[in-house]
């Protein structure tokens, strides 16, 4: 709908005066009254508008280790980076072909309504208030994590408990800082908040000693723990942990075929984990007739392609780009990276994860 109330007005900086529930009813009264704010897309409008640039805007956190940051000779790596680079591949051909527009939080809905970017990959959670409420629509969830503490080790803080009354380093606008309220409120402990607009200002305020405590998802507070000034070891992430965050990319709302496409380009790397295709056999797989569903699934016959609006071979290039997820994973999180993280729920469901496509039939 053209013009009409956007609820995204309700997440500007008067929602630390509302209620979650609150905001809820009042954006799901204005859809059924008919004002509810959509954006004005047509079918196909960002492809063909990508596809004719050549060169995706994809929109991105600066500095978060293992999802996206830069190097010295300025090159963006990460698990956010590789999606990106994954839809560059599929859509145009070539998964360089990818602009990065760091964004800060406060600017990255905004960035992706106005068209500035083609696509939200900035470790971002996927929750109902954004999708109804901000004319956005989630492709999947990239990264499955969850909200966690981290503290000085000489503190002494043992678990969340121990910082009632405590001063709070949090990223202002996002779902940690409603997180956080939320967990605190509900046992009534006191605690002040101290709020960041990027997550240099989150560090630098933490290191600085302005809070007890630093909350974000867990991810990020061992990619932080690795920016200690001294000794990573300095410091602790509490084992405690107070939300789900499934982190994914997003698009603007209305354009059903962008959706679909990302949609789909998004599932190839978990599908090919499961079907032990790599980057390095992808060519060998492809020419193989010992797994019928390896065809399908490589859209060798160009069929999906077609119909996708996209040239043939784009798993393919995709795989060659970046990966399977596995691949991704270990490279940008797991155990080629420095952070070693644990797969936990990243894993495919079939070794006790959540990662899951459906079939490419």
């Amino acid at each position: 709908m053209k013009g009409g109330f956007s609820c995204a007005v309700l997440y500007r900086p008067i929602h630390r005066l509302l209620s979650k529930v609150w905001r809820f009813l009042v954006c799901t009264a204005l859809a059924l009254a008919g004002g509810f704010y959509l954006t004005e897309s047509h079918a196909g409008e960002a492809r063909a508008r990508v596809q004719s640039r050549r060169m995706l805007n994809c929109g991105v956190s600066d500095g978060r280790v293992g999802f996206s940051s830069r190097d010295a000779k300025g090159r963006w790596s990460g698990l956010d980076v590789d999606f990106c680079r994954a839809v560059a591949a599929a859509v145009i051909g070539d998964g360089e072909n990818v602009k990065f527009v760091p964004l800060l939080t406060t600017a990255r809905f905004l960035a992706l309504r106005s068209n500035e970017i083609d696509v939200l990959s900035r470790n971002t959670t996927w929750t109902i208030g954004r999708e109804i409420g901000l004319g956005v629509h989630f492709v999947g969830t990239l990264y499955y994590d969850g909200q966690g503490f981290i503290v000085p080790r000489k503190s002494r803080v043992k678990q969340i408990a121990d910082l009632k009354g405590a001063q709070i380093c949090v990223m202002e606008r996002t779902t940690t800082e409603e997180n956080l309220a939320d967990y605190f409120n509900a046992r009534n402990w006191k605690y002040v908040a101290v709020p960041a607009k990027s997550l240099e200002e989150a560090t630098r305020d933490f290191f600085a000693g302005r809070c007890a405590a630093y909350t974000a998802d867990r991810s990020s507070l061992a990619a932080v723990r690795l920016r200690a000034p001294r000794a990573p070891t300095d410091y602790v992430i509490l084992p405690e942990q107070i939300s789900k965050e499934p982190l994914g990319p997003a698009i603007k709302h209305g354009d059903e075929d962008w959706l679909v496409l990302l949609r789909w380009i998004y599932f190839a790397p978990i599908a090919a984990e499961e079907l032990g295709v790599t980057s390095q056999n992808v060519r060998a797989k492809g020419q193989s007739k010992a797994d019928p569903r390896l065809a399908k699934f490589l859209d060798v016959n160009g069929a999906f392609a077609k119909l996708l609006g996209i040239e043939p071979g784009w798993v393919s290039r995709i795989l060659g780009s970046v990966g399977n997820y596995e691949e991704m994973f270990d490279r940008n999180l797991g155990k080629d990276s420095a952070l070693k993280l644990d797969r936990g729920p990243n894993r495919l469901w079939n070794k006790g994860g959540l990662m899951y496509s459906p079939p490419f039939l």
